[in-house]
């Protein structure tokens, strides 16, 4: 194909941090495309599993995170540029700061060529919105703008004093929009995200209505084109799960789930067969079980009541078969969790222990991970770890992650038989041949 076969309307949503409404707007303006009638496409930076749900159901479209460290330059490339190739509009939601980690949304959106919308939170600010603008241009002056939209917009007046100050900025600054102070248009949040998207009773009722606001504004003209080039070929990757069945929790407790890693196990020829321990079904035929980060402490009762399938898991791991657990799926595997409100519900008991809910950030960050498996060593597994919750368990411990920019110790990863589990979010395209011997697969 030529490059303009990837051609295709984009816009990148970034703010000055977290907390300016940059998942809010991106779902609106996906919502408000959509109802147009467009095919639109929503990419996630970073590591990031709760906002893409919310993403996914404004879109109506899968979401992809797009993490320049954890999937490297060609992968985010690929992907945005086939994408482009079939759809009416991109847009990408930075995340953090713009400028914020290594790499930033700021490097992500200038290797894409994609023009940037900069979120503002403008409650309590006139005019110095006009000093923070043009910092955030001046910065890096290679990246493009596309303009600033003003959040939580008091008032007709409060709204000419933005756009005065985005006028007095050098070079001045396009006012896009000001979206007016509306708290029911707030997407309500958890720890340091958002609530998942199943939560949100009335989800679709707030989009449409954000969406409607926005539906009288410059951005319901689509942004202008970017040219994505042609795409970087994929990967070659060992087919050494060929024949293999893996099957793979997901529902409301467990849907901590990169869609790159379903894409990868398939990749290297494994089928993969969901099932849902909230619904309390058993495990179905297979050759390895993947449990995913979630949050099954909002979910004790229901978990702790689903014999079914806490007795096909056990059945599983005492038959030597393997199983591997991230985070959420680690704490079903013990014997007790306590929860922030201090419920608890005895769960698995495959391996010995104990977790409970802190009321502090345990973990966060990324971590490189290097398992000394049969037909694995050399690799190093690229992951990222976020959790509340603190855990003592009793089964030998195997390796510690190495966190990126911190030398103090990361996260352990314990192993028992052919159970191998830790707090990190694992990356599987990072290490083909690790993913394959956690999940049995043969030798590289």
């Amino acid at each position: 194909m030529s490059s303009q076969d990837h051609r295709c309307p984009a816009l990148f949503i970034s703010a000055p941090a977290s907390g300016h409404g940059k998942t809010t707007i991106t779902a609106a303006l996906a919502r408000l495309y959509r109802r147009q009638g467009k095919r639109v496409r929503v990419f996630k930076t970073g590591p990031d599993f709760l906002d893409p749900m919310v993403l996914e159901q404004a879109s109506g479209q899968p979401v992809v995170n797009l993490d320049l460290w954890l999937g490297g330059e060609d992968h985010c490339r690929r992907q945005v540029a086939l994408a482009a190739a079939e759809s009416d509009v991109l847009l990408v939601e930075g995340v953090m700061g713009l400028f914020d980690g290594e790499p930033s949304s700021a490097d992500l959106a200038q290797l894409l060529g994609i023009p940037i919308v900069a979120v503002i939170n403008a409650r309590g600010m006139g005019q110095t919105i006009g000093a923070l603008a043009q910092g955030m241009l001046a910065y890096r002056p290679e990246l493009q703008f596309a303009g600033v939209l003003a959040n939580g917009v008091a008032s007709p007046r409060h709204a000419q004093m933005l756009r005065q100050g985005l006028q007095n900025a050098r070079p001045s600054v396009p006012l896009l929009t000001g979206l007016q102070r509306d708290m029911q248009f707030a997407l309500p949040e958890r720890h340091l995200g958002l609530v998942a998207a199943p939560e949100i009773a009335d989800l679709d009722a707030r989009l449409d209505a954000v969406a409607e606001r926005m539906s009288s504004t410059s951005l319901a003209n689509l942004p202008a084109q970017v040219d994505f080039g042609t795409p970087p070929p994929e990967r070659a990757f060992p087919r050494l799960l060929e024949g293999k069945t893996i099957a793979v929790a997901r529902d409301l407790a467990f849907s901590f789930i990169y869609t790159a890693n379903l894409d990868l196990l398939a990749q290297m020829g494994a089928a993969v067969a969901f099932f849902s321990p909230l619904a309390d079904e058993p495990l179905p035929e297979c050759d390895a079980v993947w449990l995913p980060g979630g949050y099954p402490e909002l979910h004790l009762p229901a978990l702790q009541a689903a014999q079914r399938t806490r007795s096909s898991l056990r059945a599983h791991a005492e038959a030597g078969k393997p199983l591997y657990a991230e985070c959420g799926g680690m704490l079903f595997l013990l014997e007790t969790v306590i929860a922030g409100d201090g419920s608890s519900g005895q769960l698995c008991g495959i391996l010995p222990g104990q977790a409970t809910v802190q009321p502090r950030l345990q973990g966060l960050g990324y971590q490189t991970l290097k398992l000394n498996l049969p037909g694995a060593v050399g690799e190093h597994l690229r992951c990222h770890t976020f959790h509340y919750s603190r855990a003592v368990v009793g089964a030998e411990f195997i390796a510690r992650g190495e966190r990126l920019f911190d030398s103090s110790e990361g996260e352990v990863v314990y192993r028992r038989g052919q159970v191998t589990a830790s707090y990190l979010h694992a990356y599987f395209r990072s290490a083909p041949r690790t993913v394959a011997a956690l999940f049995g697969g043969a030798r590289a």
